[in-house]
């Protein structure tokens, strides 16, 4: 992990995360100039590496600042941007009332060099809004926390996903904002950038496990797929629950849905790194598509009590990773359904054996 690779001054954030493969290197460079960013390259070198021009990457033209050399050895590169947050309220007449929105492009960053844990690989992107007439922010804070991987596992907290060295988690944390509503619900917004022939499709999976985390049973994933082989390029994964609390319990779950994955025909908010590593065909010749994920239940209350709000989002390369049936869920159905089933045996023998035996008081005549 690297902090300002290249730039001793701390009034901007950019960390790059990069992971060395047998053959390949995975490039992560989160960013918080303009709206909050990560920008995922993968490459087919071991050596390749990233390069800034930062004289040019805060200049009002950033196009082409940010490269990885060898250019060649790039296979893949894509952005998620995290532009927007709104917060609404339903009125009596069942409309939704949305307050003014909170651009994340005008907010601002604290440094997270002051966060930086290598030990760990973790860092926290902690802003405030640059101007705050409503002082909604007085005592609060918006965070994406980061944190990076060596090798496959399972988050302790909830909602305890499962993750492999190829992936990432981003954590969207609001913490002691005052909501400007009676039953106020808010929303992050998603921009996706993409090459040309990627398209974003929006998968829902359900199982019957819910051994980690409890009470969810979907899980929810925005895989990149190639057009021209339907291969799986990268993914932004997450369980369709959010919590209420530091110290994530099954009764501090609050709902969390999608709201549909489209295209978008709006102009991208300013995100440097963004426009620095893919220039100025963002909306041409890479797409842009959107997606709004909503947190709170019907009444709203889910952060009116504690006013404490955190989702946890894994992304990547390549498939999402998949759970599968735990062994306790495995004993726990194999004693479920094989105990029925050895009582039938038993009983059909039992039957068939008492069929069979004839029974007589008188000896037999030769």
């Amino acid at each position: 992990m690297q902090y300002n690779p290249g730039w001793n001054n701390s009034s901007v954030n950019l960390l790059h995360v990069r992971a060395v493969g047998p053959a390949d290197t995975l490039h992560y460079v989160w960013s918080s100039i303009g709206a909050p960013t990560v920008l995922l390259v993968a490459t087919a070198s071991r050596s390749s590496t990233l390069c800034v021009n930062w004289t040019q990457l805060l200049s009002p033209a950033p196009a082409g600042a940010i490269w990885i050399d060898p250019p060649s050895s790039v296979v893949y590169s894509t952005a998620v941007v995290f532009t927007k947050v709104f917060e609404y309220s339903e009125a009596k007449t069942l409309e939704e009332l949305f307050y003014p929105t909170y651009d994340l492009s005008d907010f601002a960053w604290d440094s997270v060099n002051r966060t930086l844990n290598h030990t760990a690989l973790t860092a926290e992107f902690t802003g405030v809004p640059a101007t705050d007439p409503s002082g909604s922010f007085s005592n609060g804070s918006l965070a994406f926390r980061v944190t990076a991987y060596e090798a496959s596992g399972r988050d302790g907290p909830l909602p305890s996903l499962l993750h492999t060295a190829n992936s990432s988690k981003v954590e969207f944390v609001l913490a002691g904002v005052v909501p400007r509503g009676n039953s106020s619900r808010f929303v992050l917004e998603l921009a996706m950038v993409e090459e040309t022939g990627v398209v974003q499709k929006l998968r829902s999976t359900r199982s019957i496990d819910d051994e980690y985390t409890p009470t969810i049973f979907e899980m929810l994933s925005l895989v990149a797929k190639s057009q021209n082989d339907s291969s799986t390029l990268s993914f932004l994964q997450w369980k369709a629950t959010a919590y209420g609390s530091q110290t994530p319990r099954r009764e501090d779950s609050i709902q969390c849905r999608p709201r549909g994955l489209q295209a978008a025909n709006w102009t991208l908010p300013v995100s440097g790194i963004v426009h620095a590593y893919f220039g100025e065909g963002v909306g041409s010749t890479y797409t842009i598509s959107a997606i709004n994920i909503s947190f709170g239940g019907e009444d709203g209350k889910g952060y009116q009590e504690k006013r404490y709000l955190s989702w946890s989002a894994l992304l990547g390369f390549g498939q999402p990773p998949k759970d599968t049936f735990s062994p306790l869920v495995i004993s726990i159905m194999a004693v479920a359904l094989g105990t029925p089933m050895v009582m039938l045996l038993v009983g059909s023998c039992v039957v068939l054996f008492a069929q069979r035996k004839r029974y007589s008081e008188y000896e037999p005549i030769n």
